[in-house]
């Protein structure tokens, strides 16, 4: 079996995958990709070069720091070994069409890569937390939107999401009491949203149109939403730890900017 060695200054995945989809093009299987990580000094290369000599097969490296490139180039061109250099070509010729340098700093790719799976599991999290789903699981959220249908807690939870930071919302439904799960969770992580009725009263209206329903019931009659909304701040009264915020003619991003300081500072997003 022939043996590529991965020498990275980082984890070596992304060079491993590149080199699985290249080794893709070929019949023969017995290939197996043996990755030498985390190389970050003169040592590191000389004890991962030992291990090609004592057990012959081609290299491949993506390291960022020049100096180290070279290293691995001069020892190569020593041992007789072959080797192919996946990151500096690249490197420095996107450095010569942006005019600007490189950082050379390892691990960068691999942070990226990290903070996207988290946001997909975000995404993945407030989609099913949506609309009251799964209160049982309150307590894994960074933090639980309340407030009445159509106050804007699924846009704000989905944009939330994209941030980093896993969302439930749960409606407000006057004569009927929220889930006991919402009170057994840290009340710092609750924000209550509140709007002007009349403001509500537009939204509501303009949504059963859309959906071809009559506009006279009580979803969208004054009365009635001015009595859900005075219910929702009498709850919001008897909870000052909840975070308030009143989203008449705010922009999500507006609300959400709010939202996110106020999280920030009690813990960062994309919790594990």
């Amino acid at each position: 079996m022939k043996t590529i060695y991965v020498l990275s200054d980082s984890t070596g995945e992304t060079a491993e995958r590149v080199i699985k989809a290249a080794l893709s093009q070929f019949y023969d299987e017995s290939v197996r990709v043996q990755r030498l990580c985390q190389i970050r000094n003169q040592a590191d290369i000389q004890q991962a070069i030992e291990v090609v000599v004592h057990e012959p097969g081609m290299i491949v490296y993506t390291l960022v720091d020049p100096h180290l490139a070279e290293s691995v180039e001069r020892l190569v061109e020593e041992h007789g070994l072959i080797a192919i250099d996946l990151l500096s070509s690249l490197i420095y010729n996107l450095s010569r069409y942006l005019g600007a340098p490189s950082k050379e700093k390892p691990g960068l790719l691999h942070r990226i890569d990290t903070d996207y799976h988290k946001r997909i599991a975000a995404v993945d999290f407030t989609v099913k937390h949506d609309d009251g789903q799964e209160t049982r699981y309150l307590h894994k959220a960074d933090l639980v939107l309340v407030g009445v249908s159509r106050s804007s807690k699924t846009p704000l939870s989905m944009y939330l999401a994209h941030k980093g930071y896993k969302v439930a919302n749960v409606p407000l439904v006057k004569g009927i009491e929220p889930p006991e799960e919402l009170f057994q969770i840290d009340q710092d992580r609750i924000v209550g949203l509140i709007i002007d009725p009349r403001r509500l009263v537009e939204i509501r209206t303009s949504r059963l149109l859309n959906m071809r329903q009559s506009s006279r019931g009580s979803y969208a009659d004054y009365q009635q939403v001015e009595d859900e909304i005075a219910s929702c701040r009498q709850l919001y009264r008897q909870h000052p730890e909840w975070m308030v915020i009143d989203v008449t003619n705010k922009s999500v991003e507006e609300v959400s900017s709010e939202i996110m300081r106020r999280m920030t500072a009690l813990q960062p997003p994309m919790n594990p």
